[in-house]
């Protein structure tokens, strides 16, 4: 809830963050840290661990996806890799396969190559620090001071979505985030609001209460001011309009794609399958053949084929900046057919390979 009966500031006037030790920043550690411990999150699978291998794992799989989406995921990743040098080892058709549905399939070729570069450069052991982990592929600064935090007691500021939101409430902070130097300004506040270095032992504990806070309590909408733990100490609640903040005005224009797919399938009811090319959209996973237009598909075809394409309902599958727009056609062929890039998958091959989701989900249901 908001507290929209406090008064506000005239529209136009802008309120810089508070400075280090300031009735703002005062206490500010304390507070989440006793909260986080009686209130937060304590009993999902990667929480009371100090394995930086299950925290990293952990990290890289909530980046922009929810926790319930993450949570199976989690666990079957665990069960097919267990420690990083297995991971390392795999094949990365099994990742991706294993990644597949989780959306944000860079993610995956990044925690391949890195946990690659920790067995290669650092003997399979994470390096225990924050700047080192950002050498590493796929890991950013906030995704590093996360394991550094939670594995190592490293006094390192955090900056996801999240954060963010529960920063910039909590300090008045009204500066275009969309700007660099802006977001450099708000990562030096995040840092002088960590925890002393007499209480560096609280930085585990610290860190998941932000992260708890802005998931539970400081949310994008309607968040529960009154049950927020730093709720005196905030700004955004005095001036009666949290949802304003963060201010971020460059926003990416979503688009729109059409796709053809092709569904062929042999006598035997195999599928044929290619892998995409990267960069580009699913890089890397096995799909049908794509194409740009009904009559690029038709081309691929023997003319035979062509008189016997059976178009399916088409549908859309939404991408973070793009909706595509998915023609599935399906064409019976010779199993001799090879137009190369590609191979037949059995019914009880293609389900174990990485595909995208949609494209699995309609291969389920054909």
């Amino acid at each position: 809830m908001t507290n929209a009966s406090r008064p506000g500031r005239p529209k136009g006037e802008h309120r810089k963050a508070e400075p280090e030790g300031s009735c703002v920043t005062a206490g500010f550690a304390g507070r989440v840290v006793r909260w986080q411990q009686t209130h937060g999150r304590n009993e999902l699978p990667w929480q009371n661990t100090r394995d930086p291998y299950r925290v990293w794992l952990s990290e890289v799989m909530l980046q922009q996806t929810q926790v319930a989406a993450v949570l199976g995921y989690y666990e079957r990743f665990l069960q097919r890799f267990p420690d990083v040098g297995a991971l390392a080892a795999a094949p990365l058709d099994d990742v991706l396969a294993l990644w597949s549905g989780l959306g944000y399939y860079s993610r995956a070729r990044n925690l391949h190559r890195c946990a690659q570069e920790v067995v290669l450069r650092h003997g399979g052991a994470f390096p225990r620090t924050a700047q080192e982990l950002q050498e590493l592929p796929g890991i950013g600064a906030s995704t590093a001071a996360a394991i550094s935090s939670f594995c190592f007691g490293e006094r390192a500021a955090i900056l996801d979505g999240n954060v963010k939101r529960v920063l910039t409430r909590v300090l008045g902070f009204r500066e275009d985030l969309s700007v660099a130097a802006n977001e450099r300004a708000l990562w030096e506040h995040a840092r002088a609001l960590l925890p002393t270095r007499e209480l560096h032992e609280a930085m585990p504990r610290y860190t998941q209460g932000l992260m708890d806070l802005g998931a539970t309590v400081c949310q994008p909408r309607n968040p529960a001011c009154l049950v927020c733990p730093v709720q005196e100490q905030c700004v955004a609640l005095r001036e009666g309009r949290p949802e304003e903040y963060p201010v971020k005005t460059r926003r990416l224009k979503r688009s729109a794609e059409s796709l053809w797919l092709l569904h062929a399938r042999a006598g035997d009811g195999s599928v044929w399958l290619q892998k995409r090319p990267t960069p580009g959209v699913w890089a890397g996973l096995y799909c049908l053949p794509v194409f740009a237009s009904r009559d690029a598909l038709e081309q691929a075809l023997p003319a035979a084929a062509r008189r016997r394409l059976r178009e399916v309902a088409p549908f859309v599958h939404v991408l973070t900046h793009k909706d595509l727009h998915l023609h599935p056609v399906q064409a019976k062929l010779p199993a001799d057919w090879s137009p190369g890039g590609g191979a037949w998958f059995a019914a009880g091959e293609w389900p174990a390979l990485g595909l995208p989701a949609p494209v699995r989900r309609f291969l389920e249901n054909a």
